[in-house]
């Protein structure tokens, strides 16, 4: 079985099932926009350096070895190009905007999982985006595309600035969640600690200088938009439930 999730001028992303269960395959073809497979390729293979980094963390994707699907055909009944494809697990539950249920300790289990993937020097790069946190069976946190993840050596300026953006993004999304009596206010005092609403150099320089060439780019002319999917201020806002607890790495 093949499913397309997602066409844009950079490629798509496919959900495809098989004796081996399911998988997600990005296949960064790009369009008839001169240079959109050289940009989709190179964001492919960002995300594969970010995901071998991380293998072996549970709550990422891996990149299954030997998986077949690569050379499954698409909907037009042809095999992508090998060069274009980038195949890694499939991370089953729901987008932080679209869960109605939540632990009370969702956003120190998202802090922590953050931290895991930092301590791995790979920053995700990507986290204001409520879609590309999910929310499991079990209730604890996923990551997926790292499209835009990067990998550093460690102590770096640019690692610091990075690591402190990509926590941040966290703490805006666990203040939008509880602030106003939606949630456990008191639990996000401490991990917000230090981080506040200032943005980094690096973040403001994108905002300033680089963000509105690429938004002109990918919506302009590539006629794209990034899914910045986002739950709406009126809600509906999720259920909390019982906390799940530190899993055993993070002990």
């Amino acid at each position: 079985m093949l499913r397309e999730l997602k066409r844009d001028a950079l490629g798509r992303v496919e959900l495809l099932e098989g004796p081996g269960g399911r998988v997600v395959r990005r296949v960064a073809c790009g369009s008839r926009i001169p240079g959109s497979r050289w940009a989709a390729r190179h964001l492919m293979e960002r995300e594969r350096r970010a995901l071998q980094s991380l293998g072996g963390m549970d709550a990422v994707p891996h990149l299954p070895e030997g998986s077949q699907a690569a050379a499954v055909p698409s909907a037009d009944g042809r095999p992508p190009r090998a060069a274009d494809v980038l195949v890694r697990s499939y991370i089953a539950g729901e987008p932080l905007h679209r869960a109605s249920t939540l632990p009370v300790d969702f956003f120190d289990r998202l802090d922590e999982l953050v931290q895991l993937v930092h301590a791995r020097g790979v920053c995700h790069n990507d986290l204001h985006k409520e879609q590309n946190v999910v929310v499991r069976a079990d209730g604890r946190p996923a990551l997926i595309d790292f499209q835009l993840a990067s990998y550093h050596a460690s102590g770096s300026r640019k690692f610091a600035a990075r690591v402190h953006d990509d926590l941040r993004h966290v703490q805006k999304h666990r203040r939008r969640y509880t602030r106003d009596g939606r949630g456990p206010e008191a639990a996000g005092v401490a991990h917000g600690a230090g981080l506040g609403k200032r943005r980094t150099l690096i973040a403001r320089a994108w905002r300033r200088g680089v963000k509105p060439v690429y938004v002109f780019v990918t919506r302009r002319l590539l006629r794209t938009r990034d899914g910045e999917e986002r739950r709406p201020s009126s809600g509906p806002w999720p259920e909390w439930v019982e906390p799940v607890g530190p899993s055993a790495r993070e002990r």
